[in-house]
C-alpha cells in the first residue's frame, strides 16, 4: 500500500513537472510569436512613414517650382547670356547675381534630393527635364572658373550631376510626351 501511494505521488509529481514545462514552452512560443508580429507591424509602420515623408517632400518640391518667383528666375536664366568667369559674374548688378545664385542653389538642392533618393528622378524629368540640362550648360563655364579660382571643387556638384544624369537618361531612355501615349487614346 505504501509503495502504491509512493508510486502515485511520484507519478503526480512527474506529471506536474511535465505540465509546468509544457506551459512554459507554450508561453515562450506565444511570446516569440508576439515579438515577430510586433516586429512586422513596426517595419510596416516605418515604411508607411517613410513613404508619407517622401510624398510630402515631393509635393513641397513641386510647389517650389510652381511659384512666380521661380518662373521669374527661370525666365531670366533662359533669356540671359551668363558670364563665363567669376569676374564676369561679379560685374553683374547685385540683383542679377542674387538670381544666378538662387537658381543654382535651387538646382543644387534638387540634385541632392534626387541623389539621396528623396525625390524620384522621373519627377524631375517630367517637371523640369531638359531645362536642368540646358541651364547647367549655361552655368558650366562660370562654375568651372569659380571652382579653380576659389578653389572649391564641390561648387554646383549636385547641379552638374543632376544635369548629366538627365541628359544621359534622355539619350538612353527617351520618353514620349504624355499626350502621345497610345494608352490614353
Amino acid at each position: 500500500m505504501i509503495t502504491i501511494a509512493f508510486f502515485v505521488i511520484i507519478l503526480v509529481l512527474q506529471t506536474s513537472i511535465y505540465m509546468t514545462e509544457l506551459i512554459t514552452m507554450i508561453a515562450n512560443v506565444a511570446l516569440t510569436l508576439s515579438f515577430i508580429v510586433a516586429l512586422i507591424f513596426g517595419i510596416a509602420q516605418v515604411k508607411t512613414a517613410e513613404r508619407d515623408r517622401r510624398e510630402r517632400l515631393t509635393l513641397e518640391t513641386l510647389r517650389t517650382f510652381d511659384s512666380r518667383e521661380f518662373s521669374e528666375i527661370a525666365l531670366y536664366i533662359n533669356t540671359t547670356t551668363l558670364p563665363d568667369t567669376q569676374e564676369g559674374m561679379r560685374a553683374l548688378p547685385v540683383n542679377e547675381q542674387v538670381m544666378l545664385f538662387q537658381f543654382a542653389q535651387q538646382m543644387e538642392a534638387l540634385g541632392m534630393l534626387v541623389a539621396e533618393r528623396h525625390i524620384n528622378m522621373d519627377l524631375v524629368d517630367k517637371t523640369l527635364g531638359i531645362f536642368v540640362t540646358s541651364t547647367w550648360n549655361k552655368y558650366k563655364a562660370m562654375f568651372e572658373d569659380i571652382r579653380m579660382k576659389q578653389p572649391d571643387p564641390y561648387l554646383g556638384e549636385y547641379f552638374q550631376w543632376l544635369a548629366e544624369r538627365i541628359e544621359k537618361n534622355m539619350k538612353e531612355n527617351p520618353r514620349k510626351p504624355f499626350f502621345m501615349d497610345p494608352k490614353l487614346r
